[in-house]
């Protein structure tokens, strides 16, 4: 496959379009890998690729997609084979390099994961970099001495895709989950995932002067930033933790030194890209 088909955005004095066009694959970025993408999915970051946003993609012509599941055509790497099922996540796909919105990608060798025994591609990029970033968090939390008996945990932005998957492993590892969301319709969804309460996100999402608030959580994942992660760290209980992997309402939160030295709560941060 020489030419393949892909997603690729323009921009003209400032204006951003897009469109599926041809292309060739001397077109691609220099890499030792050579994949056939066969799925992606949809990512928050995507859509400022999308839009235009030079905080993640500087150039343009640009084809997004931060996620690839798909098939090795080539590689200088030893460690992989023509065949083999792959899937490609963070990094810089879909950022700076051509991404999973076209039918090919060349990538590094150290960028690749071989496909989970028992996964699908089509299941791999339903999880995504939202899935892999959900568990990150939970999996921060368990290292940090999570248990169920501790108490409730928090998950904000809980109708995205970060935060429904965080509310479903959470409630199938035995937590009483609080589902933060602002969307009324996605309450069916969030209780049916283990949600055994939804919280109002106004209620945790405006902007509070005091210090320190009632002691509300055992632990949260944020994935929302903001005023709201100021006001989860406020309302941890004694020595609670907050993964925190998301900037939806802000890059940007004020606290201050009282919730880590009175209550000893502890901030941890998330990356999913390397």
């Amino acid at each position: 496959m020489q030419q393949f088909k892909a997603l690729v955005v323009t921009e003209d004095d400032g204006k951003f379009a897009a469109q599926v066009v041809d292309r060739h694959v001397d077109d691609l970025p220099a890499g030792d890998t050579l994949i056939q993408v066969n799925y992606s999915s949809l990512n928050y970051k995507d859509a400022l690729s999308y839009s235009g946003n030079k905080g993640v993609t500087r150039q343009y012509p640009h084809t997004p997609g931060i996620d690839a599941a798909g098939t090795v055509i080539s590689s200088d790497d030893a460690s992989l084979s023509a065949g083999d099922e792959v899937l490609v996540i963070g990094y810089d796909l879909g950022m700076n390099t051509s991404g999973g919105f076209g039918q090919l990608i060349r990538v590094p060798a150290q960028w690749v994961v071989k496909l989970p025994a028992g996964l699908s591609q089509k299941q791999s990029m339903i999880l995504g970099t939202a899935g892999f970033t959900a568990a990150l968090c939970v999996e921060k939390l368990l290292l940090n001495g999570l248990q169920p008996e501790q108490g409730k945990v928090l998950v904000t932005g809980a109708s995205g895709g970060v935060g429904m998957i965080a509310v479903a492993l959470l409630a199938k590892l035995g937590f009483t989950v609080s589902a933060s969301t602002g969307k009324q319709e996605a309450h069916e969804a969030l209780t049916k995932l283990g949600a055994g309460e939804i919280v109002d996100r106004n209620t945790i999402g405006e902007e509070n002067s005091r210090p320190m608030l009632k002691e509300e959580w055992a632990a949260a994942v944020d994935v929302v930033g903001g005023d709201t992660l100021s006001n989860v760290i406020k309302s941890l209980r004694y020595g609670g933790s907050v993964a925190a992997c998301g900037l939806v309402q802000s890059t940007s939160f004020s606290a201050t030194v009282l919730p880590f030295i009175l209550r000893g709560v502890n901030l941890l941060g998330v990356d999913s890209v390397q």
